[in-house]
Formats: C-alpha cells, structure tokens, sequence
C-alpha cells in the first residue's frame, strides 16, 4: 500500500469537508444536477476518446497508483550482486528457482537459465519494458482527460444553471437550486480534476518512469551476468542509476 497517495487523497478531502463543515451544513454542498453533469458527463466525454477496453484497463492500471510496491535500487543492486556472484562460481543453471524482489529480474533469470542468447533476451525483455510503460502511460492519459473534462463540465453546468435561473426570474422559489446547479457544477469539477484526477496522473507517471528505471538497470545486469562479467564490475556499473549523494554514501 502506498501511504503517500491514501493520506493526501483523505487529507485534501478532509480539508474541504473540514471548511464546509465549520461554514454550515454539508447538504447544500449536496446536488444530484451537479453530479450528474459534472461525473457521470465527464466520464461519457472521455469515453467518446478512447476504446472500452483502454477505457476500463485504466483502473486496473490506477491500483498501481496505491497497491504498487517499489523495490529501492540500491537493494536491487545489493541482490543483483549476489546473484552475479553465484553465477560467476556455479554457472548460470545454479540461479535456477531462484526467488528474487522483482517479477522483471525472475522472467530474466529464467531466460538465462533456458540458454536464450543474449539478443533474444534483450529482444524479449526491452519489449516487455515498453509494453509495461505504454500502459502505464495510457492509464495516466485517461485521468489527465479526466481531469480536463471536469472542469469544463463543470462551466457547462454553470450555464445551465443560470439559464434556469434567468429564465425563472419571476419565480423566487426556483432561482435557489439553479443558482445551486450553476456554483455546485464548478466546485465538483475543480475537485474532480484538482484532488483526483491530475495527481493520480502524476502519481501514475512516476510509476512508470520508475518501474522503468528498475526494469532496465535489470537488463543491464542480466545481460552483463550473461556475459560472465565479475560481479564487481558489475555493481560499478550498476551505481550509475544511484544519484551521485546516495553513491558516496554507500562507498
């Protein structure tokens, strides 16, 4: 579980359920008109962008944003190591089952103990890499549409409102709920795009880039173990995808 992602999705709700709280009634923050148009509309309009399928992958992909477990680099490195090392003394059929942090590292692992040469695991491995980011990548451009379409909604429901509102000027009774329509609509559309949507974009870019990075320090390592390189050499080489304070740290 990523705490960093439940804590600020709570706390900025909790912030705004806070403010409204402490000025009245959290009911008249309450429209079915509102949410209609500004939800169930935006998720229609992103729909009409991309396939169902590629539509409804997006959540599978979001979990990631809160379920994802990240394997530091440096304990990569460390593991990395000791594997060179066994194969180095025992040959690479001694890394057979083999249970590693990282499910990339265990699919590379395999490929080394089969005696696949080293173009095909590159070949296999990067392809796996670039499938992993582009779903990543896909998922975060449907919550970054999401989080464009919101506040548009929003303003269209603003004007609905206001339409409903001046056309029934005679009526005091009905000029309340437009006004509630028209203010509602934009509150939950900067709220949609602002404290779910874009940060759960970012957050699910930073997966990818990051899982991206693991993925070809990885490769990296498989096919220098392949290649029967020392494991020293290979940790040097490897400290290269440490940030240079964390390097001088673990020398």
């Amino acid at each position: 579980m990523d705490i960093a992602t439940l804590l600020g999705l709570i706390g900025a709700f909790a912030i705004v359920m806070m403010a409204i709280l402490l000025g009245g009634s959290a009911g008249m923050f309450l429209d079915p008109a509102s949410v209609l148009i500004v939800l169930v509309g935006s998720t229609f309009v992103v729909l009409m962008q991309y396939p169902l399928s590629q539509f409804l992958g997006a959540g599978k992909v979001v979990a990631k944003a809160f379920m994802f477990k990240s394997v530091p680099v440096d304990a990569l490195i460390d593991e990395i190591y000791d594997l060179a090392d066994e194969a180095r003394k025992g040959g690479l059929l001694s890394l057979e089952g083999k249970e590693v942090s990282h499910p990339f590292l265990s699919k590379g692992i395999q490929m080394l103990v089969d005696g696949h040469d080293a173009n095909v695991v590159k070949t296999q491995l990067s392809k796996d890499m670039k499938m992993s980011f582009t779903r990543h990548d896909e998922g975060a451009k449907i919550f970054k549409s999401l989080g464009d379409t919101g506040p548009a909604m929003g303003m269209i429901g603003t004007l609905v409102g206001l339409v409903q509102m001046l056309a029934n000027m005679d009526d005091p009774k009905s000029i309340g709920p437009a006004m509630a329509v028209a203010l509602l609509t934009t509150l939950y559309g900067a709220m949609l795009a602002n404290m779910v949507c874009l940060p759960l974009q970012a957050k699910l870019e930073n997966r990818g880039n990051e899982e991206l990075k693991a993925q070809s320090l990885i490769l990296d390592a498989l096919l220098a173990i392949q290649a029967g390189q020392n494991p020293r050499v290979i940790d040097g080489m490897l400290k290269t995808y440490i940030p240079e304070k964390k390097r001088l740290e673990r020398e």
